[in-house]
């Protein structure tokens, strides 16, 4: 079979992915193998593919697929997350398309629709992950709100509220007026935006109100962002230690407009240096100012609808029923008639927005679920300091400590209707308890003494918090059961996947989901979900800019799959994205990308043209050399993906069939036009592509299938493929050749640049003379040396000949007769150069060895290497001022 002239991505991904669906090459079931298992985290069910998602699951992709070929049980797990707040919005906006407001249907018709909208979109992104060559169990995919998963999220609601660790109460919330629900901190988005600062003269009780600097006793001065939630305020705060506002103590001011009586507090919370000194406290719209009113116990008073629009208690009928904002602007102008606005400024700070609907975040007063987290948190954060959870980077730990340590009550419901319905049953008197179903409610009433008629019961509103459904996700994608009797083993596959090996996500979430799954994956199987936990970076521009929709720098994943291929833009994710640091991504590694995979169809292309010859050949040493490159190399890499260094792992393979294979090995081996290639090296060739191949693929999953089925290969059984061949191990490594080759090899090219600098044709044969100080037998390379550098007599003469150019390749000295050819003056002006470079490497050499911290502190074998460095310098510098005594002479 010929193989084309280029590389077709599309035609190979299209079908390889369909044919490793076809023969089950991801489908994974308990046996006797070692089981490696990653859960994806679950995108949510309204996303499309982004470059977040290229590289997080690029890197699950590397990984599972290595391990596959390792001969290990390989499982990745994946689904999708029912983000109630997102899908919620998105299927409001559907309805409104189509005439229909969510206040005018039931809950069963909104969650009809929702359930409509889920089926026709909800899989896109997975099946565009499919195209970056995703190799999940798609057999196994789940959905967080799916039957079983829903009444895992049940049962584990009902087991917390039992041990006392769930709770119902009025807290300070994160609340989205828009959505009309509570939300979490990390749906918050803090943007620094332009406000205004306003200056309120509130009058002092007792005294005239005089509106003039010189009678500032008469009333006082607050600076606040917010003057519509003056009608809020139940103290003015001062610090204790302020000598300007001495008088004030034990007084109270009037709130301006309303004439409402409050009282002046203090307390040390408040910054003297900040606006006037002097803190307007409103309980129910400011979590700060909500400690504050607990610590002083004041009284508090909530302004707002669910909405965002003002209530009955801001007083002001003006004002009733407006906008928050509105609201701010009039209440403004208010203030300005009543000569109680002394003044407005520019002011710029952070605010907090709705990730899902960009509204406002108000902090609101609401009786919520909460879920305690003190006792949860212990063991979760002994974990990571124990070691049994390892997260990469190690930088994270003091993060993940100060997380743990200072941990809150966690909010879990939502006011929504998209979601796990929270499983409290509720009397018309309020009374409740917790519950699966409407009759088990009553038969809790029953328990509790209290006759009650299943009709009267209705069930909460509210659903769970959606990350109290993914928290459950690396136990209940495997068995949902075990939520209701945390003591059982638990079916076959949670007993065999469970804890999986390697959790890849984001640091942003690194508390308030991966956090919470160890806390979960302790209390229902006793011991955390995972063993590793990769943090990626942020994709960034090169600008250095995060990439968003907004900014309009992200490009489309799927056009980049187009135009580069799959394995192109993998790899080009891959080559700038150390673990834990950002991406700063450019097009242009997509296209080195591509550019890769070209070179190695060129090169496979290149072998496959070669005629063979039964007899023998004379390459021997460049076979042995390869053979030690490749196993020095696959060392390297299995060190960084031990240390999950998985881009520099790909840098060690790329250089290595660039440079080592492409550039020199292939080159090596070459045979002269229209000439056969002996047999045993041809053979040993296609064992080397074959194993790199192997090594390729978890990487480049496509090209390397298509290549691994050539007939160059021989015959392959339908499951004879490169996603499940076995993967290499590296067996000895030769260093004396290794390091004897490397010498020839800058020999070769220094022969090369003075073709360059001399304009020598490449086909003109030249001479070379070699003194050889390093005791390299150089006799074993000189096949090499003549077919790489066209040299035509090699001679080892302890003189150097007349009119030649010379070079150094380690200690060696080397000699290329030019006779006319040689400019003295450019050859001294060259060897000074050199000199002054040696030099200047020597200084830094020796100071790091007269460092006494270092050669203390390093590793031997960094020491000596420093010291090798040294004696080389010293040895080379000596060579070059004899010659340049010579050329001086």
């Amino acid at each position: 079979m010929s193989i084309s002239k280029t590389y077709s991505p599309k035609e190979a991904e299209d079908k390889w992915y369909t044919y490793w669906l076809e023969h089950k090459f991801f489908r994974s079931v308990p046996d006797d193998r070692e089981p490696y298992t990653i859960v994806m985290p679950p995108p949510n069910v309204t996303g499309v593919l982004h470059m977040g998602h290229m590289l997080n699951n690029t890197i699950q992709d590397v990984l599972i697929r290595r391990a596959r070929m390792m001969g290990k049980n390989a499982c990745w797990v994946p689904g999708t997350d029912h983000a109630s707040i997102a899908t919620e919005a998105k299927v409001v906006n559907m309805l409104k398309e189509k005439g229909i407001e969510k206040k005018d249907i039931s809950r069963e018709e909104f969650l009809t629709h929702a359930w409509e909208w889920k089926e026709k979109y909800g899989g896109i992104i997975l099946e565009q992950l499919k195209k970056l060559g995703a190799s999940c169990d798609w057999d196994r995919t789940c959905f967080t709100m799916d039957e079983a998963l829903s009444e895992a999220v049940t049962d584990t609601f009902i087991h917390l509220y039992k041990k006392g660790w769930i709770y119902r109460g009025i807290r300070m919330v994160n609340w989205d007026p828009k959505g009309k629900t509570a939300v979490s901190d990390e749906e918050v988005i803090r943007k620094e935006v332009n406000q205004k600062l306003y200056y309120i003269r509130y009058k002092v009780k007792g005294e005239e109100y005089k509106a003039d600097e010189e009678n500032p006793s008469t009333y006082i001065t607050i600076a606040t962002t917010r003057p519509e939630t003056i009608m809020a305020d139940t103290a003015v705060c001062i610090n204790p230690n302020d000598e300007r506002f001495r008088f004030l103590k034990g007084k109270q001011v009037i709130i301006p407009l309303v004439n409402r009586e409050i009282p002046i507090i203090e307390d040390e919370y408040v910054d003297m240096e900040f606006g006037t000194g002097c803190l307007k406290v409103t309980p129910a719209h400011d979590l700060n100012d909500y400690e504050l009113g607990l610590k002083h116990k004041l009284e508090v008073i909530d302004i707002l609808n669910d909405d965002g629009t003002l209530n009955n208690y801001a007083e002001i009928p003006e004002l009733i029923g407006i906008d928050r904002f509105v609201a701010r602007k009039k209440i403004a102008v208010m203030l300005e008639e009543a000569g109680l606005l002394e003044k407005v400024e520019e002011y710029k700070s952070q605010v907090g927005f709705s990730e899902r609907t960009d509204a406002v975040i108000e902090p609101k007063l609401s009786l919520q679920w909460f879920c305690k987290m003190s006792e949860m948190a212990k063991p979760a954060l002994d974990y990571v300091l124990n070691g049994g959870v390892k997260l990469i980077p190690d930088k994270y730990i003091n993060t993940y400590r100060h997380w743990m340590e200072n941990v809150k009550d966690w909010n879990i419901s939502r006011q929504l209707w998209w979601g796990q319905r929270i499983p409290a049953w509720y009397l018309p008197d309020g009374d409740y308890v917790i519950a699966k179903s409407r009759s088990e409610a009553a038969e809790e009433f029953r328990k509790k003494q209290v006759s009650v008629n299943e009709a009267d019961l209705q069930q909460d509103e509210d659903v769970v918090d959606t990350w109290f459904s993914s928290w459950l996700w690396p136990v209940s994608v495997f068995d949902t059961t075990v939520f209701a009797d945390p003591e059982s083993k638990g079916n076959a596959d949670v007993q065999y996947y469970y804890p999986t090996n390697d959790l890849v996500t984001a640091p942003e979430i690194l508390f308030f989901w991966v956090a919470r799954m160890i806390m979960a994956g302790h209390e229902f199987r006793g011991e955390a979900p995972f063993k590793n936990v990769y943090l990626t970076g942020i994709v960034r521009d090169k600008l250095g800019r995060k990439m968003s929709k907004s900014l309009g720098n992200s490009p489309d994943p799927l056009g980049l799959i187009e135009k580069y291929g799959a394995d192109g833009v993998r790899v080009g994710m891959l080559l700038c994205s150390p673990a834990g640091n950002d991406l700063m991504f450019d097009e242009s590694y997509c296209e080195q990308g591509r550019n890769f995979a070209n070179k190695i169809w060129n090169a496979f292309r290149l072998v496959k043209g070669w005629e063979i010859s039964e007899e023998a050949g004379d390459n021997q040493k460049a076979v042995s050399w390869f053979e030690s490159r490749f196993n020095e190399a696959l060392t390297e890499i299995e060190e960084c993906f031990n240390q999950y260094r998985l881009s520099e792992a790909l840098m060690a393979i790329y250089k290595l069939v660039w440079d080592d294979f492409c550039s020199w090995y292939l080159e090596m081996i070459k045979p002269a036009y229209q000439q056969p290639i002996d047999k045993g090296t041809f053979t040993a060739t296609l064992q080397f592509f074959e194993n790199i191949l192997k090594l390729l693929h978890p990487f480049m999953p496509f090209i390397t299938e298509e290549l691994w089925h050539d007939e160059l290969f021989g015959e392959r059984t339908a499951t004879d493929c490169c996603i499940v061949a076995a993967y290499p191990v590296a067996r000895s490594v030769d260093k004396t050749l290794l390091k004897d080759v490397e010498q020839v090899k800058q020999a070769i090219s220094e022969i090369r640049n003075i073709r360059n600098a001399k304009q020598l044709s490449p086909k003109e044969p030249l001479k070379l003379v070699v003194r050889a100080n390093s005791g390299i037998d150089y006799s074993q390379y000189l096949s090499l040396i003549i077919k790489l550098a066209n040299i035509s007599e090699v001679d080892f003469a302890a003189e150097k000949p007349a009119g030649s150019v010379s070079f150094m390749a380690g200690t060696d000295e080397f000699f290329v007769p030019l006779a006319d050819n040689v400019d003295k003056e450019a050859e001294i002006e060259r060897i000074e150069k050199e000199i002054i470079y040696l030099q200047g490497f020597l200084k830094s050499v020796n100071a790091k060895l007269s460092n006494e911290r270092f050669v203390q502190n390093a590793k031997p074998e960094i020491v000596a290497n420093e010291r090798k460095k040294q004696a080389d310098a010293e040895a080379k510098l000596i060579i070059l001022q004899e010659s340049l005594t010579e050329l001086n002479a």
